[in-house]
């Protein structure tokens, strides 16, 4: 059952130290099924954020994003052009917690809203993911958070395309695709950098053509570049990808084959959405799975020429891999 705004207040009165709550609403849309949320509004005419977990997950993913927002020191915000959230206070509710941030100003993005958008937009964003790459990796490891070498990162691609071709249902091109790129030592010669792990046009906060804001720590940790950037591949727009990525590589240049391997996490989330379906025993899941694989590797017959490999350009134009990539960002 919803808590209601007022409840939430209440809540946040008990969280924050001195808020003097002035007025309240409900905040996020009615299909949010993992937390219940108000914007609130101190005397002082400071806006907050109080969200209360729904689910057990759900109250996992807060209690990381948590760890992450403290490892951001004012020091490493500094370097980022745009806000991260700030954590304002908690109160434990009904064997759970309710946890306040301050608000940060932005409107919310989605893939459909940057296919018709600037390339302003879209270079504010590859730019704002290159200046979290750009950000020194120590505060990551000294706040305990995972540290992922090249070869780690490898494996744990690998890793996916030997669970989903145990099952059976990924076409044999796609596999030899895969392989060839794992099998490619040029590919994988990157630095390791921080990443966020979890980005989707969700994540982002922004005004006009600028980023505001990011959302969503919760994966905060050092590992592969690429990560941060295959969502992007999943816009129908034309020009969408190539100018985040042009943008990207102007400030953060020298990872020659950061599109490839993003290319590669794109059509492996394919095979995630597979294992979630084969795990979950559901046959509509693997159904959905299946037929974006069969598309995409009709794709990939008709495009022999471009591998996924060093120094290649991308290969993904495919409605099956931009619709699940547009639904299922972070499914898994």
């Amino acid at each position: 059952m919803a808590r209601s705004h007022l409840t939430l207040a209440a809540l946040a009165t008990s969280a924050v130290a001195g808020l003097d709550v002035a007025q309240t609403a409900s905040f996020g849309g009615a299909g949010d099924a993992d937390f219940d949320s108000a914007l609130l509004t101190g005397r002082d005419g400071k806006h907050w954020i109080v969200r209360l977990p729904r689910t057990q997950q759900a109250e996992a993913t807060q209690s990381a994003d948590l760890v992450a927002l403290r490892a951001l020191s004012a020091g490493i915000r500094a370097r980022l052009p745009f806000a991260a959230s700030t954590y304002g206070g908690q109160t434990p509710y009904s064997g759970t917690r309710a946890v306040v941030y301050e608000f940060i100003y932005g409107d919310k993005i989605s893939l459909a809203h940057l296919d018709g958008s600037s390339d302003g937009l879209t270079a504010s964003i590859g730019r704002a993911i290159a200046s979290i790459h750009n950000l020194p990796t120590s505060f990551v490891a000294d706040a305990g958070l995972p540290v992922l070498g090249s070869l780690e990162c490898l494996r744990s691609a690998v890793t996916v395309m030997d669970r989903s071709a145990a099952t059976g249902l990924v076409p044999m091109p796609l596999l030899t695709r895969w392989e060839k790129a794992t099998e490619d030592s040029a590919l994988w010669q990157f630095q390791p950098t921080v990443i966020n792990n979890a980005l989707s046009a969700d994540s982002f906060l922004v005004s006009g053509d600028d980023v505001t804001g990011l959302l969503g720590w919760q994966d905060l940790r050092v590992g592969d570049p690429a990560r941060d950037l295959a969502w992007l591949l999943g816009a129908h727009g034309e020009n969408v990808s190539d100018a985040a990525f042009d943008a990207y590589a102007s400030v953060r240049p020298g990872d020659r084959q950061v599109t490839q391997r993003a290319v590669l996490y794109a059509e492996l989330e394919i095979a995630k959405w597979l294992l979630h379906g084969t795990q979950e025993k559901s046959t509509e899941i693997v159904d959905d799975a299946v037929e974006m694989l069969s598309g995409l590797v009709d794709s990939v017959e008709n495009d022999v020429m471009h591998p996924i490999g060093a120094q290649t350009m991308p290969s993904m134009a495919v409605d099956e891999v931009e619709d699940f990539l547009a639904r299922n960002e972070r499914a898994v």
